[in-house]
Formats: structure tokens, sequence, C-alpha cells
């Protein structure tokens, strides 16, 4: 895939803001050919340092609310004020992705790169947390990092190099999300499928300076990325 979009920030300073694998090509992929209306209201969930909710803002024209637990509200609220963008194009928001603050179908969308699978094991949490939040007719775009086959009875050793199974608990393949998407009712399931970024999105997180992906590259280098890929779902309310 030409990612045309997310080599626009490719710089060191955004670069160095990154939590894992490159979440603008994640994005960029995911949201390919998406239907959601221009100028949508927009969850970004789990949007760590606001990467990608300045993506969504500037390449997508949404008005998107930043919202992650791990990254507070003024720090992200900071990042935006040098990415130039105002309170009314970005709302930065300290929450937990079971407790969030929003009214029930105040969004025409929500997105979520490389998070939903902290939170989105829950075959409930769908249903009960996220859901509720979008409109009818509107779209769920998820991406998560998975395997392309569950392994996890016999975990291969590259893997454990730089993980522990408790952390790759949280890995799991089409099947299985699938199986957890469709235990809640009142939605379509449009899409859940392998995407093609992972070896490329993997390589700009292993050049990246941070302790994180030095210790990533141990298991990497021993060829786990063979394992490794990452899962679309794309979702309406009905």
């Amino acid at each position: 895939m030409n990612y045309s979009k997310s080599e626009k920030y490719d710089t060191p300073e955004l670069n160095a803001l990154m939590m894992g694998p490159n979440p603008l090509k994640l994005q960029e992929e995911l949201l390919f050919n998406h239907k959601i209306p221009p100028g949508a209201t927009v969850l970004d969930l789990g949007c760590g340092k606001g990467l990608t909710s300045v993506f969504l803002v500037r390449e997508y024209g949404f008005r998107t609310f930043a919202t992650d637990l791990w990254i507070g509200a003024t720090e992200n609220r900071q990042f935006f004020d040098r990415m130039g963008l105002t309170t009314q194009e970005i709302i930065p928001i300290h929450a937990d992705a079971t407790d969030l603050p929003y009214a029930e179908e105040f969004f025409d969308a929500a997105v979520s790169t490389d998070a939903y699978n902290f939170f989105g094991l829950d075959p409930a949490y769908l249903g009960r947390h996220l859901l509720p939040l979008i409109k009818h007719g509107g779209y769920l775009y998820l991406c998560v990092p998975g395997m392309k086959r569950d392994c996890h009875r016999e975990l291969p050793p590259e893997l454990l190099l730089s993980w522990t199974p408790e952390q790759l608990d949280y890995l799991h393949d089409t099947t299985y999300w699938r199986g957890i998407v469709s235990q809640t009712q009142g939605l379509d399931i449009l899409s859940i499928h392998e995407m093609e970024s992972n070896e490329e999105v993997w390589q700009d997180w292993l050049a990246c300076d941070n302790d994180y992906a030095r210790s990533d590259r141990k298991s990497m280098a021993a060829g786990a990325g063979k394992y490794l890929n990452f899962v679309a779902m794309i979702l309406r309310r009905q």
C-alpha cells in the first residue's frame, strides 16, 4: 500500500511519539475507502500521545475527541497546540475505556488504532461501553495487534524473547476476534481481516530510539514477525 498521507508525518519529532508499530500507517490502511461522513465527530479511543488524533483532524477533517488513559489530557493538549490545532477541531480527554464520559449516540464514528485489545477482549465491552456512544448507522474502525494463528497453547520461543505469556494473551487471530465481536447485538460486521502493513509498521517502530522498541527487537530479530499481524475490524451500528 502507498502510505501517501502517513509519509508527511515522517519526522524525528513525531516518530518519537510512537508507542508501538507505526500507528499512522495502520490508521491510513484501516480508513482506506472509509464510510465516515465529512466533518464527522469521531472518538479516537486509545489515542496515546495524540498522533492518530492529529491525523484524523488534518487528513480526514474529523472533529476528534482524543481519548486515552495512559497519557494525560494536558500533555496531549500541549502537543495539539504545537501542531496548530484548535479546541474546535480536537479535544483531549483523559478517561478509562470502561468509563467514557460521553453521551449516548454522541459520535458519528469511533476509531481505535493499536489499543482496542487492551479492553475489547471482554465480550461484553463493545455492547456495554462503546457501541451506545455511536449513532445508529455509525461506524467503528478498529485495528489491533494480533497473530496469524493463535498459538497460546505452545508459544514459539521467538515470541518469548521480548514478551511474557501474559503480554501475549492480548494477541489473537481474526477467528478469535470475530467470535468476540459477534456476541454484541445491534451490530453489522462489515469486515474482520488481516492487514497488509504488518512488516512495514514494525520496521518503523524498531528503528525508534525507545526502550520498548529496543526490547521488541530481540523477538523480531529472531523471526517472531512470521507469527504476528494486525487485525482490522470494520463494524456498523444498526
